[in-house]
C-alpha cells in the first residue's frame, strides 16, 4: 500500500530541512517515522525494494516539493522575522522530548553510562552554537572545485540530516555554503540542485547504514545519544532574549504555537 499520507510529512521535513538549526532527522521523530524510514532506506536496497518505495516516493515527493516551493519563504522568514520562526522550531523541538523519553523508556532501560551518552550528544551539539557567524553573499561563477564542494557539503549535510539534534542546514552555514545552496534552490539553478542532490541521496543511504546498525544492537544507547543531540539543539536554535516587548509577545506566540504542533502531531501519528 503507497504511504500517501507521507507527502504531507515530507512537506514538514522539508521546511525544517532548510532551516539553520533544525533537523530533518528531529523532524521525523516528531512526526514518528523515524525508525520506519531508517529502516525504508535500507530496505530499498534489498529484494523488497517495492514495500519500501510506497514509503519512500511519497516522503521524496512531499521533501523536494517542499524545499523547492518553501525555500524563499523560509529565507524571507528568517530575513524578517528571525527570533520568531526560531522560537517556533524552539517549541517544536522542545515538544518531541517526552515523546522521546516514553520511546527509549528511560526509567526502566537507562543505566549511567546510558545517561553520560546523553550528556556527550547535548555538549556536541550545544557546541555548535560557538560556530555561528554571519555568511558572504552566494557564489554566483561556479568553477569544477566549486561543484566539488558542493557535491561533499550535500553529502556531509545529508549526513547529518538523518541524525535528530544535527542540522543539516547549519553544517553547511559553517562551512559557507548555506546561501549559495539555498540561493541555487530559490532561484532553480539546476546545475546546483543536480550536484548538491547527488551529494545528499549518497550521505543519506550511508549515514542510514550506521543508524540502523547502532539502533538495531545498541537500542537503548542510540536513543540516549539522539536525546542528547536533541537537547543540545535547543541551544544551537536559541535566538536569545527578545528586545522589545512586542517582540516577546509575538516570539511566545510562535513558540506555543511550536508546542501546540509537536503535540497535536504526536497525537495524530501515535494515536
Amino acid at each position: 500500500m503507497w504511504k500517501w499520507k507521507n507527502i504531507y510529512r515530507g512537506i514538514i521535513m522539508g521546511a525544517s530541512d532548510v532551516v539553520p538549526g533544525v533537523s530533518g532527522g528531529t523532524i521525523a521523530v516528531v512526526l514518528g517515522i523515524y525508525d520506519q524510514l531508517i529502516e525504508a532506506i535500507n530496505g530499498f536496497f534489498s529484494r523488497e525494494w517495492k514495500k519500501h518505495l510506497r514509503f519512500l516516493l511519497p516522503l521524496g515527493i512531499g521533501i523536494g516539493t517542499s524545499v523547492l516551493v518553501l525555500a524563499r519563504l523560509i529565507e524571507w522568514l528568517f530575513e524578517h522575522f528571525p527570533g520568531p520562526t526560531q522560537f517556533f522550531f524552539l517549541g517544536l523541538i522542545i515538544g518531541v522530548i517526552p515523546y522521546l523519553t516514553h520511546k527509549a523508556d528511560i526509567k526502566h532501560r537507562f543505566e549511567s553510562r546510558h545517561y553520560i551518552l546523553l550528556l556527550i550528544g547535548a555538549l556536541l551539539v550545544a557546541s555548535m552554537a560557538i560556530f555561528q557567524t554571519s555568511e558572504g553573499d552566494a557564489m554566483t561563477n561556479l568553477s569544477f572545485a566549486s561543484y566539488v564542494g558542493l557535491f561533499f557539503s550535500g553529502w556531509l549535510a545529508s549526513s547529518a540530516m538523518i541524525l535528530p539534534g544535527i542540522s543539516g542546514s547549519f553544517l553547511l552555514l559553517i562551512i559557507g555554503m548555506y546561501s549559495t545552496i539555498i540561493s541555487g534552490i530559490s532561484n532553480f539553478r539546476f546545475d546546483i540542485i543536480l550536484v548538491v542532490g547527488l551529494g545528499i541521496v549518497i550521505g543519506i543511504v550511508i549515514m542510514s547504514k550506521v543508524v540502523k546498525f547502532f539502533l538495531e544492537n545498541y537500542t537503548s544507547g542510540t536513543f540516549a545519544l539522539i536525546i542528547g543531540l536533541v537537547i543540545g539543539s535547543i541551544v544551537v536554535i536559541f535566538p536569545g532574549v527578545p528586545g522589545s516587548g512586542t517582540m516577546w509577545m509575538v516570539s511566545i506566540l510562535t513558540f506555543i504555537v511550536g508546542l501546540t504542533a509537536a503535540w497535536t502531531l504526536g497525537r495524530v501519528e501515535y494515536k
